[in-house]
């Protein structure tokens, strides 16, 4: 049985909430590369300030942040990995309510989304 997921409140997003490893879900290519290591991604593993991209034709591996926009403080993150360098706007994430099972969305600046899960 399916737990619920509960929206956190993404101008009060504490970074720990997305550390861990995420399973690619679901995905929706634009304009962006087809072929790089984030549009091919299975998984991503955000340890703090390191990122693991894992796909089935490469892995690439970098830093990540989460800055926050000045207007309405809105949450993305920022991906210095060593193939690319992007940002993604985090649009939403729900948790359980014991934290054990979680859904990030993103949107990346070219167009792509990914929706993350937690745990795989």
């Amino acid at each position: 049985m399916e737990e619920t997921l509960f929206d956190v409140n993404l101008q009060q997003l504490p970074d720990e909430y997305l550390t861990g490893v995420w399973c690619v879900a679901e995905r929706v290519l634009n304009r962006g590369n087809p072929d790089s290591a984030l549009a091919q991604a299975t998984k991503l593993s955000l340890q703090p300030g390191t990122l693991q991209v894992h796909a089935p034709a490469q892995d690439d591996q970098g830093q990540w942040s989460v800055q926050r926009d000045a207007l309405l403080n809105r949450p993305y993150l920022e991906l210095q990995l060593l193939q690319e360098e992007t940002k993604a706007l985090i649009t939403r994430l729900r948790r359980s309510a014991d934290g054990l099972q979680s859904q990030l969305n993103l949107y990346f600046q070219s167009g792509m989304e990914l929706q993350l899960a937690q745990p795989c």
